[in-house]
């Protein structure tokens, strides 16, 4: 999973890239960066590390340009080398950077292609360098000086129909302008806006979600569709067209469990309206499934993402809710850490039991999904050190129990703790004296609304194994059970790291003929 953000301003643009990426830092903690253009040359800054980490006073100064892309990361393809940082970039045609949010399904064939039949090289294994590198060669089959944005979107169009998968995308076009655009299925998010500068011109923001967007000062016009495209050209002209076949609105539904920040606005849809009515129709199923002496004494969130949800499932219960984890901030997204000794010791640091909330009460956690049941078996552990008599467990999302394909780091299937078990089992690895999980049809209800009438189905593959992009078969899920397991990422090596720093090293844009 991550995060991108384009600028199209009439300013210097790297103080707001900077801020837009903290605000999409929940999206990718593990590298982060940007790229700016300026009278046809290219300023890149990009490592491994926080956006604080990255950027420091020299490297903004160095950051020069009204035109400009970022992006936040974590490594679901590839390796963790800040070599695979992104944005990454291609001298020909005109010289292109590009930042994506995703994964592509074909990859390794397309790489194939890419170096026998169309004789582009590749630096590093990922997916996002793959479509950069399609991109660039579609462009460079138009031969123009100056494309028009009906080349653009030729292009993006014959990005379509060769690449499978999920990607919400900001690529820029040195001296042309500002690119962005989302796969046909609009499994990821992706979000335009726009506002007037006292001097009357327009500037554009394209980012994975509203709220970089609305932190800027920046109006939300509205979602890029899916296989839509929009490009913005150096004079500030904003032009769009849909550029796939047969494009469908099924975004991915744990945007809404998890990802996404519950301010965010994505496809119409409030994430915390969304998370509300989780809430709500998993209180139904407690009171269906445990009746109305369930015996809960209070509700307590496992911070951050499942507060929304439990507090209106506290409400519709009727039972108090209550703060009963302190959160120690600076500790990553936990599912996503390689190894689980890793994972069990950030969670001991992550959170810190408030006790008398806990003592010689029934306690429910609420969490917003169980994916290897590591930190939750933890955090119950936890609950009865702290003076817990029971300990009830609720997941806001249904059983994950298939691997995610489309640009999350879920674990392999062997290491998902509901890929092959029934709720009992799991209840009984957990050590939770009960154990519930969010019906699927009831999921997809509570993201639904009245509002967006055109958005009725999602990719739910977590949950269903239902991949809507296709192309997945078992073969695939072999070959990717093999890289992500926490065994493959420990003996993965042999990588060159390379940090790249703007303050030393700018990009020209010469196009190569």
């Amino acid at each position: 999973m991550c995060g991108v953000v384009g600028i199209a301003g009439k300013s210097p643009v790297n103080q707001m890239l900077f801020d837009a990426l903290t605000m999409l830092q929940h999206r990718g903690q593990d590298a982060a960066g940007i790229v700016t253009c300026h009278e046809g040359r290219l300023f890149l800054r990009k490592d491994n590390g926080m956006v604080r980490d990255v950027f420091h006073t020299r490297h903004m100064r160095a950051l020069l340009g009204n035109y400009g892309i970022g992006h936040v990361r974590y490594p679901t393809a590839g390796s963790a080398s800040s070599a695979e940082a992104q944005p990454f970039y291609v001298n020909s045609p005109y010289g292109i950077t590009l930042a994506h949010n995703g994964n592509l399904t074909n990859a390794e064939e397309i790489h194939d292609d890419l170096f026998k039949t169309d004789l582009r090289h590749m630096n590093t294994d990922s997916d996002s360098e793959v479509l950069l590198n399609v991109f660039a060669h579609e462009l460079q089959k138009r031969s123009k000086l100056v494309p028009t944005p009906d080349d653009i979107f030729h292009v993006v169009s014959r990005v379509h129909e060769r690449c499978e998968g999920a990607y919400g995308v900001v690529a820029m076009i040195t001296g042309q302008g500002l690119v962005g655009f989302r796969d046909p299925n609009g499994i990821r998010p992706l979000i335009y806006g726009s506002r007037i500068t006292e001097t009357g011109e327009h500037e554009y923001i394209i980012a994975s979600e509203s709220v970089a967007i609305t932190a800027l000062g920046f109006k939300v016009e509205r979602d890029i569709a899916p296989g839509e495209a929009i490009f913005i050209n150096v004079n500030g002209e904003m032009f769009t067209q849909q550029c796939a076949e047969n494009p469908q609105y099924r975004p991915c539904i744990f945007e809404y469990v998890y990802f996404a920040r519950p301010d965010a606005i994505i496809d119409g849809i409030s994430v915390y309206k969304a998370r509300l009515k989780m809430g709500e129709k998993l209180a139904h199923k407690i009171l269906s499934e445990w009746g109305e002496e369930h015996d809960i004494d209070v509700v307590i969130p496992i911070p951050d993402t499942s507060r929304t949800s439990a507090l209106e499932l506290a409400n519709t219960l009727g039972v108090k809710f209550r703060e009963g984890f302190m959160k120690n901030r600076y500790i990553g997204r936990t599912f996503i850490m390689p190894g689980q000794q890793q994972r069990k010791k950030s969670v001991r640091q992550k959170l810190n039991p408030v006790e008398l909330e806990f003592k010689d009460k029934n306690v429910l956690l609420v969490d917003d999904s169980i994916v290897r049941g590591t930190t939750c078996n933890e955090i119950i552990q936890m609950a009865r050190d702290a003076g817990a008599k029971k300990v009830f467990f609720a997941s806001a999302a249904p059983m994950v129990k298939y691997p995610n394909v489309y640009g999350i780091d879920m674990p392999a299937k062997q290491e998902l703790i509901a890929s092959e078990r029934s709720v009992e089992e799991i209840r009984e690895i957990i050590e939770a004296d009960r154990l519930i999980f969010q019906d699927l049809e009831d999921l997809k209800a509570a993201v639904r609304t009245s509002k967006v009438p055109y958005l009725q189905d999602f990719d739910c593959s977590v949950f269903d194994g239902v991949y809507v992009a296709g192309g997945i078969d078992a073969a695939y899920l072999d070959e990717l059970e093999q890289k992500r397991s926490d065994t493959a990422k420990k003996t993965k090596d042999g990588y060159i790291d390379v940090n790249i720093d703007a303050a030393s090293v700018d990009l020209t844009g010469v196009t190569e003929q």
